[in-house]
């Protein structure tokens, strides 16, 4: 009776302080207060002996326990604590009890069914089912997890072979005893497994498995890895893209499933965080020409995803293309061997110096699978106890030992799933759950692992166990850099907590990390300065020479000479011509002289200028040839128009040339205005830096449908220049009073037209060459202009300046008595009518002549035949009679003279 008193009373004496509701240790600063051990068992203090105990109340921080019981009694609840920094033990919710051992005997068995790759592409079970095993004993060893059950292992080699792993799948699910959980290795058998699984109710989880693939959960909808997914090794990229701003960069992978898995996923985060993907190369077996690919497309931050057997022949190449040095990131897998660059390999012609040479300041991630800190696990281990633990169990040396790294992962995953199963069961069935009720057909017992395993988390050997929503497991990330040949540790993340520990080791080629691309300096080409200047200056003067030109008509239009060549078609000839001269200046103005706002005033400036320029200056001399080809080509019963030449004609030609131009240049402007374009040309590399290279760029004045625009514009300008040379060519022997200088205009429509044919496609041509383009231009428009106003305007001066003609014509009229004797074309017009008249007058007295004739032989034959012959005078004179009419009619000058018989 005394000892069941004592077994019923022993739980109040067996919790330490703080547990259950007694006394709590107090948080000071100095530390942590000491706990006394429970009933039936003691405390370990490492390093201190029982008088120091006795002597001090507090314990340092991260000080570790170790609760210990008597005889056969084990401890129940957590059996390490550590002080942590606000003063309190961890896990002082859970008492640690000290209770009887139940035997084996008396436990019922859980099966569970694993797939050892003991051969094949990765022997990973050579290590991986020592540490299950090792895992299951520690388990078993426990009684506060599964105290009623047994976890018992069932397995066989898989080869990494999907054919022969489909084999003894089989025989596990259909053979006795029923397996509450399957343990595959390798992807390709785990694929296989976990989507046969769910016909099974099965849970899956694997300690081996890293294709991405496996993370489909509409596939896979019941596994689960401790072997983080290949993906986990891309958000540590990213965050390291983050660090160093690189923004840009490239990828070369192997064409194989579990590479562009990852690739797809991790352009879908670099996506996220603003990083683009410039060049995506693939190979099967030869990486020889994405090599020279990433080269070609000045990639800098490179992202290699292939075998190590591929990681030679990768970087063979990316020596023999100069694709490492300071410029250059390579970001390869970390779970290569350490001297893999070194391995002699048949299949490459590199040799280990130029391969050390290639790989130097390489960047690796990998997955840590084990933990780095020297903390206790919930198996109560180190992660340096387990591998000297472990190493002690294999045959061989770890190194050369398969799946020794993994090995950590595979130690965890039963500890994962014998927590999730005494969650299931409730720690002793008080939950309701019996785990020797599950059959293939028992969902319900299914979910609720299912749902245990999901929501696992706790330390393992391996760090933090946790699973994301895909069922893989997420784990930190080492990252490490080659420098002088081997791999150093530079720091590691944690991407559950967006933790990166940088320990500020990197080191790089060029003292800093490269940029992602080649330094892009962008340059304008502006307008030389002396040409400008130049072509201004001619401008200039030719403006002036309009002015005076203008001026000179204006003060001579009362002068007859003048009045004959419409002075003010003439005016308008050299405002057209100011006009366009003026147009230079904006023509040269370009980034160089301006802002980006003001460029398109330029642009409308250069546009409206040239166009009313030409439509005036040229206009005015079409129109003077236009209808001095309409007068003096009559027929010649309508000659009489040539007296009836009316200005006001001249000039409604002229507006109507003008107003065709200012309603297209309008419209252009309001539909589909002129704004600044750039013009980018090759990048250009600099002989002095050879990072950086220089984009040329040049300024435009464009709109969305220049070539429609332009087409309306060149088409109908180039038929008006064609019609003026054809009109100028018909009229050249033309002489005509009222405008007495269209042969002057028909050289200068000659001259303008040829000018303008030729350099609207030249400029058209040269557009990417700024001074070329504006010298073509602009001294088009220059001689174009001086040519105009030369032809039209010198000889007029000449003219009033040597002949002295300055009179007006009344004045004229009253010198000379008539102002006929002062026009050679004035005389040539009335010696022609008074020919024409003469010519009237001769014919009809050709028609009298003729009447006289016959009517004198009429008489002479009646005079014959009523009189005789007369004889003839002895005095030898004429015979007598009446005159005989006159024979012709001669004009000389404007006399006129009969010629008788």
């Amino acid at each position: 009776m005394l000892l069941l008193l004592l077994s019923l009373l022993a739980p109040l004496f067996l919790r330490p302080p703080g547990a259950g509701g007694a006394q709590t240790p107090n948080a000071t600063s100095e530390g942590c207060q000491i706990i006394h051990p429970p009933w039936e068992g003691g405390i370990r203090y490492r390093g201190l002996t029982r008088d120091q105990v006795k002597a001090i109340n507090f314990l340092p921080v991260d000080y570790e326990i170790e609760y210990v019981c008597r005889g056969e009694r084990e401890v129940v609840g957590p059996k390490v604590r550590k002080c942590l920094a606000n003063g309190s033990w961890t896990d002082m919710d859970t008492p640690s009890r000290c209770v009887n051992r139940t035997p084996h005997s008396e436990r019922r068995a859980v099966y569970i069914g694993a797939l050892f790759p003991m051969s094949g592409g990765w022997p990973g079970g050579q290590a991986c089912q020592p540490a299950v095993e090792m895992a299951l004993e520690d388990v078993n060893s426990r009684r506060d997890i599964l105290p009623d059950y047994e976890l018992k292992l069932i397995h066989h080699d898989s080869k990494c072979d999907p054919g022969q792993a489909t084999k003894y799948l089989y025989e596990l699910l259909y053979n006795d005893p029923i397996k509450i959980i399957l343990m595959p290795g390798c992807s390709s058998v785990s694929t296989l497994v976990a989507e046969a699984a769910r016909m099974w109710n099965l849970i899956v989880l694997s300690y081996g498995s890293s294709s991405p693939a496996l993370s489909n959960r509409q596939r896979f909808p019941t596994f689960f890895r401790t072997h983080p997914s290949a993906t986990l090794h891309n958000p540590t990229r990213v965050k390291l893209f983050e660090k160093w701003g690189w923004k840009k960069i490239a990828t070369i992978q192997q064409t194989t499933e579990v590479f562009t898995s990852t690739l797809d996923d991790l352009e879908e985060r670099v996506k996220e965080a603003g990083i683009e993907i410039t060049f995506r190369q693939s190979f099967f077996s030869d990486p020889a020409v994405p090599v020279k690919n990433l080269k070609r497309q000045d990639a800098r931050i490179i992202v290699g995803l292939f075998y190590e057997t591929e990681a030679r022949k990768v970087f063979c190449e990316v020596y023999k293309e100069r694709l490492f040095g300071k410029k250059y990131v390579w970001f390869l897998i970390g779970w290569y061997a350490d001297n893999w660059f070194k391995i002699y390999d048949p299949s490459i012609n590199c040799t280990v110096d130029e391969m050390t040479e290639a790989v130097e300041g390489h960047i690796t991630t990998e997955i840590v699978m084990l933990n780095p800190a020297n903390t206790r696990s919930i198996s109560n281990m180190t992660s340096q106890e387990f591998v000297e633990k472990l190493t002690k169990r294999l045959k061989r040396h770890p190194e050369e030992t398969g799946g020794f790294q993994e090995a950590p992962l595979a130690y965890d995953a039963i500890w994962a799933l014998a927590l999730a199963l005494n969650k299931t069961s409730g720690g002793g069935g008080r939950s309701g759950v019996r785990l020797e009720d599950f059959n293939y057909n028992n969902q319900t017992i299914t979910d609720q692992i299912y749902r245990a395993m999901n929501s696992s988390s706790f330390e393992g050997v391996s760090g933090h166990v946790v699973f994301d929503a895909s069922g893989s497991r997420m784990a930190w990330t080492l990252i490490e850099q080659l420098q002088g040949g081997s791999y150093k540790k530079i720091g590691y993340y944690d991407s559950t907590k967006d933790d990166l520990s940088w320990s500020k080791t990197d080191k790089w080629i060029g003292g800093s990390p490269p940029a992602d691309q080649t330094l892009v300096i962008k340059t304008f080409r502006f307008l030389s300065q002396k040409l400008f200047i130049s072509v201004s200056v001619l401008s200039s003067l030719g403006i002036v020479l309009a002015v005076v030109c203008l001026s000179f008509n204006i003060y001579n239009s009362h002068v007859r000479y003048i009045q004959n060549s419409q002075p003010n078609l003439n005016n308008l000839t050299a405002v057209g011509c100011s006009l366009a001269l003026a147009a230079v200046f904006p023509l040269g103005l370009d980034g160089y002289h301006i802002g980006r706002s003001q460029f398109p005033f330029v642009c409308q400036a250069r546009l409206w200028l040239l166009g009313l320029g030409f439509s005036l200056g040229y206009g005015s001399m079409f129109t003077k040839i236009w209808w001095v080809h309409t007068v003096f080509t009559k027929k010649e019963e309508k000659k009489e128009w040539r007296k009836t030449l009316e200005p006001w004609k001249l000039y409604a030609t002229v507006g109507l040339l003008v107003g065709m131009d200012v309603v297209t240049l309008a419209i252009w402007q309001i539909v589909d205005p002129l704004h600044r374009t750039i013009e980018t040309f090759a990048k250009e590399e600099p002989k002095e830096d050879i990072d950086v290279s220089i984009l040329p760029q040049l300024e435009h004045c464009s709109s969305k449908k220049m070539n429609t625009w332009l087409g309306i514009f060149y088409g109908y300008k180039g038929l008006l220049l064609l019609l003026g040379i054809f009109l100028a060519y018909e009229t050249k022997s033309v002489s005509t009073e009222k405008i007495n200088d269209h042969r002057a205009v028909g050289m200068a429509i000659y001259n303008v037209a040829v000018l303008c044919l030729i350099t609207a496609p030249v400029t058209m041509i040269l557009s990417s060459q700024q001074d070329a383009a504006f010298a073509f231009a602009s001294l088009a428009i220059v001689f174009s202009s001086y040519i105009t106003l030369v032809v039209l305007f010198v000889p007029k001066m000449r003219r009033l300046i040597t002949r002295g003609e300055w009179q007006s014509e009344a004045q004229d009229t009253m010198k000379t008595g008539s102002s006929t004797n002062n026009n050679e074309e004035e005389k040539s017009r009335l010696l022609e009518k008074e020919n024409r008249e003469l010519e009237k007058i001769i014919a009809e007295k050709e028609e009298r002549v003729s009447e006289l004739r016959h009517q004198l032989q009429s008489r002479q034959q009646l005079r014959s035949r009523r009189h005789p012959p007369t004889p003839p005078d002895p005095s030898g004179g004429l015979p007598r009679g009446p005159p005989e009419p006159p024979d012709r009619l001669s004009c000389d000058g404007s006399r006129v003279h009969l010629l008788y018989k």
